[in-house]
């Protein structure tokens, strides 16, 4: 036994091998600790103040304010919605990096085509009109499937235009600028058409925001180290598009584009309304289709009923043994009330007994809750009558329904819960 062992071994007590163990593992916290303290930070901002000031006194008020002094980390949990349009245009530049500035861990690009069949960033098809600056380039607009009409107030008739990606290049598509979601059907003339903005959102940040290619998001996201949340958005032109681009070839040209930028497939977690989609990518792209996401919309097949699982078709099982993973319904469909609390709905307990994983959509999208009802919070009548019901929501999807996500409009708020009782770093 050398110098140093006899040393270690007055010091552990005789066994030399436990003190080495220990070095171990000192030296793994410490690479742990290190490893944590160069995850990205996050800059969760005023608005979860604001809405803790609205929380009744409770264990939850009482837990959330006890970290409002802690650093914030970047967290998966939070999963920005169009990128952060409760005050940033959505899908452009600008709104993803405030995402990613508030921490959201993963960001959403919906994909849509363009007339040369390239992949852009919108939330639909034909959104054009009320999400860019189109309508105010004549060249351009004149190219959209249906024209600006002036409201008629003699007829009742609203304002309206249809502007569709598939109108126009991704050159041209590229040279728009991305505004506030929104248009004013009472409008005469197109400068007030496109003044839609909700009074409760801001105009603040849209000074000609950039509007993203596919391509460019996926380069962004890479560049900042977080994951991607991409929907295949529903077209709204016959398919196939000009007699020869396919819905498989639509479906394939996505991943096709992660592939040829390095992205792998962990990092990548495809969605759909369609569930031929979501077959095509499990049957043809397994690697992507693991971990696909298939947005839940049985609610609106009829006689649906959150409660009752006989009314949901296919069911729970059925899907699962079909390979889906993760399965994502509006927020209203995974909650109800019970006795004054918010409370899994029979929906959500099924999911988890089926073993699919979940996840919510979408916070803060609504107008303030004070205001009066919300689509997203129809099943909590009780509950949803001001904002501090967000917190109380996304505390119950977290803890009781056991979502492995939530998609928010304003990322700084599920970064702050995520941070403060989901994975606290202090």
């Amino acid at each position: 036994m050398s110098y140093s062992d006899i040393r270690l071994s007055l010091l552990w007590g005789g066994d030399v091998g436990g003190m080495m163990k220990f070095y171990w593992l000192l030296i793994m916290l410490m690479l742990l600790v290190a490893c944590q303290g160069t995850l990205p930070t996050a800059q969760p901002g005023v608005r979860p103040t604001y809405l803790l000031q609205q929380l009744p006194e409770s264990d939850l008020k009482q837990r959330l304010q006890a970290c409002q002094h802690n650093t914030f980390y970047r967290s998966d949990f939070s999963i920005a919605h169009r990128g952060a349009p409760l005050m940033f245009p959505e899908h452009s530049l600008e709104s993803y990096q405030a995402a990613i500035t508030m921490g959201a861990g993963m960001v959403e690009c919906d994909v849509a085509f363009t007339a040369d069949q390239q992949l852009v960033c919108r939330h639909a098809q034909c959104d054009l009109h009320q999400t860019t600056d189109i309508l105010l380039r004549p060249t351009l607009a004149e190219k959209c499937s249906q024209p600006f009409v002036a409201a008629d107030p003699t007829t009742g008739t609203s304002a309206s235009a249809r502007c569709c990606t598939s109108d126009i290049t991704v050159a041209e598509f590229s040279s728009l600028c991305a505004k506030m979601d929104g248009v004013n059907t009472a409008a005469q003339q197109v400068a007030d058409y496109v003044k839609g903005t909700p009074v409760w959102r801001t105009e603040l940040y849209t000074q000609c925001a950039k509007p993203m290619t596919h391509q460019e998001s996926v380069a962004l996201f890479k560049q900042q180290g977080v994951k991607m949340v991409p929907e295949l958005k529903q077209a709204e032109v016959p398919m196939p598009f000009n007699s020869r681009y396919s819905q498989q070839q639509y479906a394939q040209q996505l991943v096709d584009d992660y592939k040829a930028s390095g992205v792998p497939p962990s990092q990548v977690y495809l969605q759909s309304f369609n569930w031929q989609d979501i077959e095509y990518w499990l049957t043809f792209e397994p690697e992507f289709g693991r971990q696909a996401i298939w947005l839940d919309e049985r609610y609106e097949q009829p006689g649906f009923d959150a409660m009752q699982p006989d009314s949901w078709q296919p069911s729970m099982q059925q899907l699962k043994d079909a390979g889906l993973n993760i399965i994502a319904p509006p927020l209203w469909v995974l909650v109800t009330e019970q006795k004054g609390k918010i409370v899994p709905s029979r929906y959500a307990l099924a999911a988890k007994a089926a073993g699919l994983k979940i996840i919510a959509w979408s916070l803060e999208r609504s107008a303030p809750l004070k205001t009066g009802g919300d689509w997203y919070y129809q099943s909590l009548p009780l509950t949803a009558t001001d904002d501090s019901a967000v917190l109380q929501l996304l505390d119950v999807l977290a803890q009781d329904v056991g979502v492995i996500g939530v998609f928010s409009d304003w990322p700084a708020t599920t970064t702050y819960y995520a941070n403060c009782l989901l994975n606290p770093k202090h």
